[in-house]
């Protein structure tokens, strides 16, 4: 197999991985209409971990000192990303919830700036102005306007913000695979306690929710992890990131596949949401005199630019 064929082979994988993510929240939003909440993210990760395990078989020598800890608090905010987006599912269409999801590219380095007291760059600025309006567009997509739904999926791309900041920070200390196999367990043990506590009586998954559990659990987080690993060695982070930028496209097309009708306003404010990314994602990330930035692999999403402080080394990790 030539290189150019690798290389064409590794970047339709990640088209694959962008279609399956945009095309999980059509099938989460199907499946927690009428399944408990945290009963379905409890038996999501349950499943990711033993699909994470059977994938990557070494995780467990790869932990070192913290790794824990670190993985515990990035998965605080994992766990409050996808319950605000699975429930927010349950209040607003999966077009909607896509485009506002893939806001957290935008408001990452907007919170960054924030919280390491930079001024933002004007690449910064011109991404959040962007995806605002589009947001504003999106918002009056439909006669509903803005719904709590959509409040909510805003709070899980904050704190899917936080957990790339967690990530890009402290985490960078850390083997991502270890890292990663940390926040799917927590994640799964917190959600299924939760769903043990207070959903009751236990209802027992159908066969369409086994179905959305497997897809969720195996393919768009193990399986799409180990596709981003590998792709990682082929392709260049740019490009990698470019790929995967386009996974709320793919969940607005399966939306309105769906039945979801945006129109002409919510089109043009997806599109809007969508430059905003791309110009957070890549304009954002020119290099400052004292910084570098790092296009931090999300667990499930497009790679987001963070600032990495301290001396720029040379060299893959």
């Amino acid at each position: 197999m030539t290189a150019a064929t690798k290389r064409l082979l590794v970047t339709l994988s990640l088209v694959g991985v962008c279609a399956v993510w945009g095309g999980t929240f059509v099938m989460v939003k199907d499946a927690v209409s009428g399944y408990p909440l945290y009963a379905f993210l409890g038996w999501r990760f349950a499943i990711a971990v033993m699909a994470f395990m059977v994938l990557f078989p070494g995780t467990f020598r790869r932990f070192a000192p913290g790794t824990i800890r670190i993985g515990l608090l990035a998965g605080v905010f994992l766990i409050a990303g996808y319950v605000f987006q699975t429930w927010g599912l349950q209040g607003t269409t999966a077009s909607k919830a896509a485009f506002i999801t893939g806001m957290f590219v935008v408001i990452t380095p907007a919170m960054q700036a924030v919280v390491l007291r930079r001024p933002p760059q004007m690449t910064t600025i011109l991404g959040v102005v962007l995806a605002v309006v589009g947001l504003w567009l999106l918002s009056g997509a439909n006669a509903d306007g803005w719904t709590p739904g959509d409040t909510r999926v805003l709070l899980c791309a904050i704190a899917y913000s936080a957990h790339m900041i967690v990530l890009g920070g402290p985490g960078r200390q850390h083997d991502a695979r270890a890292l990663t196999l940390v926040q799917l367990a927590v994640t799964g043990l917190a959600c299924g306690a939760v769903s043990l506590a207070a959903e009751r009586p236990y209802v027992w998954p159908t066969s369409d929710v086994w179905v959305a559990l497997v897809v969720t659990g195996v393919l768009a987080s193990a399986v799409a992890f180990a596709v981003q690993t590998y792709a990682q060695r082929i392709l260049s982070p740019a490009k990698t990131a470019l790929v995967l930028i386009m996974e709320p496209v793919f969940g607005g097309i399966f939306g309105w596949m769906a039945g979801d009708a945006l129109g002409i306003k919510g089109i043009a404010g997806g599109a809007l949401i969508f430059c905003g990314m791309l110009t957070a994602e890549f304009l954002g990330s020119a290099r400052g005199p004292s910084e570098h930035i790092q296009l931090e692999a999300a667990l499930e999403g497009p790679s987001v630019a963070v600032i990495e402080s301290g001396p720029i080394e040379s060299g893959a990790e």
